[in-house]
């Protein structure tokens, strides 16, 4: 299977961060099947009208960033296909760039962006502008302004630019993009390429997209036609409002084949409002390391569902440490809101304001419970916790039938072999048994079960007997808390029946 790069879509390089043709119309009638359209909106005759109404307020920015290389010779924007009318005067323009000498040179780029405010405030990604020494805005009447950086959220990939000029200028404004459904329309208008104002249309072809491009991804994924310099433009709904910023496509090529992701206009509209306001972003904390729900860990927690974000651990001295959460709760609501996945969460806390105090509904030992919680600023970095040993006297090393792994003792040798600090406390696994329930779970060679169903170990035995009381009780599933490489994160494994 071949693998496709993501990439982000600004024009003038490719990044390793991670449209259409219009659909044809139901052709149903000699099917009998007018029918399925009678609740459904007829594919638009054209998209002339949104355009003309909300291609002003687009603009293309380009930006100069002061680089050296060895050889003189700077990198191109974006490399043009074979065969392309533009390969042959961008080589000849290599050429003669290539004087052989290391000296500082100007490397430009093209991206995209949009309009918010008559007074010239300028919406784009934060890849487009980033590191620029200047940046230029175009707006598609040709004119040219120098703009003023105001703020950055690197977290979203967002921008925020202002523009000086003599008369107010076309704005839009921001949608509801969670009133976007799958298989809405939806209109494209960027700088692709840097050839100047474009317009692709196409439908909503996913929501709630993680492309791992950072902590609050949450993507519309769209089949308007996304190309390099469509970065930063924005995504319209059919009443002409921007429900999605473009930001990075799927490619073996570097061109559209139909997967763009748009940042939904609910996550970006807060971001701008902090930059507008204050430059920068100040994101709500817990003070706690989450972790997905899986089936098995569902099942051993005894919830109904896989669901929630589970917590692995609790910062010392956090907000979620003054409230006294625990390692092994389960969030499943925030002040009512449902915290579908453990991604959710890092959305849902980030946008509130410091001094809040908020509700969560919690599931501990198997049982319904609340607390309440005083958001905190975000800090720059999260510390780690570590739980208090448990007391056993039994041997050094033994095998685990139920849970198909060797399991040992902390000892010196076995610390110095997997390289595990002195304060990391547990039994660690020392072979996996590879038809056993260990491997499928993944655990590995080095790992260190610090607690087997909340109760902390310190012996392989105890491990053991804690595996085969579960399995006798009829439990089908156990949750280990495990240390990898100096991280906690909770394993749910099913123990092996003899």
């Amino acid at each position: 299977m071949t693998t496709q790069p993501i990439m982000a879509t600004k024009g003038g390089r490719a990044f390793s961060r991670f449209g259409p043709r219009l659909a044809p119309a139901l052709v149903a009638g000699a099917l009998g099947l007018w029918s399925l359209g009678a609740h459904a909106a007829a594919p638009p005759e054209s998209f002339a009208s949104l355009a003309k109404m909300a291609a002003p307020a687009v603009v293309n920015i380009s930006t100069a960033h002061k680089v050296t290389q060895a050889q003189g010779v700077p990198d191109m924007p974006f490399e043009f296909p074979k065969g392309s009318p533009f390969e042959d005067f961008f080589k000849q323009f290599r050429e003669r760039q290539g004087d052989g000498a290391s000296r500082p040179h100007i490397v430009n780029a093209l991206g995209s962006g949009f309009i918010i405010d008559p007074s010239g405030y300028v919406v784009t990604n934060n890849h487009v502008i980033d590191k620029a020494t200047e940046i230029t805005v175009t707006l598609g009447d040709d004119k040219q302004y120098p703009a003023k950086l105001i703020g950055t959220d690197p977290q979203t990939d967002l921008a925020l630019l202002k523009i000086e000029a003599p008369k107010p200028l076309p704005a839009v404004s921001f949608g509801d993009s969670d009133k976007a459904n799958v298989g809405d329309w939806v209109m494209a208008v960027g700088n692709p390429f840097g050839l100047g104002g474009t317009v692709t249309a196409g439908i909503i072809s996913a929501r709630g997209r993680n492309i791992h491009a950072g902590p609050f991804d949450d993507f519309l994924q769209i089949d308007a036609a996304v190309n390099q310099g469509n970065s930063g433009g924005p995504t319209f709904d059919m009443g002409g409002k921007v429900i999605g910023i473009n930001t990075a496509i799927v490619s073996p090529n570097g061109g559209s084949v139909g997967i763009g992701f748009a940042i939904p206009s609910n996550l970006a509209k807060p971001v701008i409002e902090q930059l507008r306001a204050e430059g920068k972003v100040t994101r709500g904390w817990l003070g706690v390391q989450v972790q997905t729900v899986s089936p098995e860990i569902a099942e051993a927690l005894g919830l109904k569902s896989p669901t929630g974000a589970l917590i692995a651990n609790v910062v010392p001295n956090s907000p979620a440490a003054k409230a006294e959460l625990l390692q092994g709760d389960v969030i499943l609501r925030v002040d009512g809101k449902e915290v579908p996945e453990m991604r959710d969460l890092p959305r849902i806390i980030a946008a509130m304001p410091a001094g809040r105090k908020v509700k969560l509904d919690l599931w501990r030992n198997h049982q319904p419970a609340d607390a309440t919680i005083v958001i905190a600023a975000q800090p720059g970095a999260d510390r780690m916790a570590a739980a208090e040993p448990s007391s056993d006297t039994s041997a050094d090393r033994q095998s685990s039938d139920a849970l198909g792994a060797t399991l040992s003792r902390l000892t010196d040798p076995v610390r110095q072999e997997f390289s595990i600090p002195d304060n990391i406390t547990g039994v660690v696994v020392m072979e996996v048994d590879p038809d056993g329930p260990a491997v499928e779970t993944g655990l590995r060679a080095g790992d260190v079960i610090r607690q087997v169903g909340g109760t902390p170990v310190d012996s392989p035995v105890q491990v053991d007997r804690l595996a085969r009381a579960a399995k006798d009780t009829g439990q089908p599933s156990l949750l280990l808390l495990v240390n990898r490489g100096g991280d906690d994160l909770y394993v749910g494994i099913k123990v092996r029946v003899a």
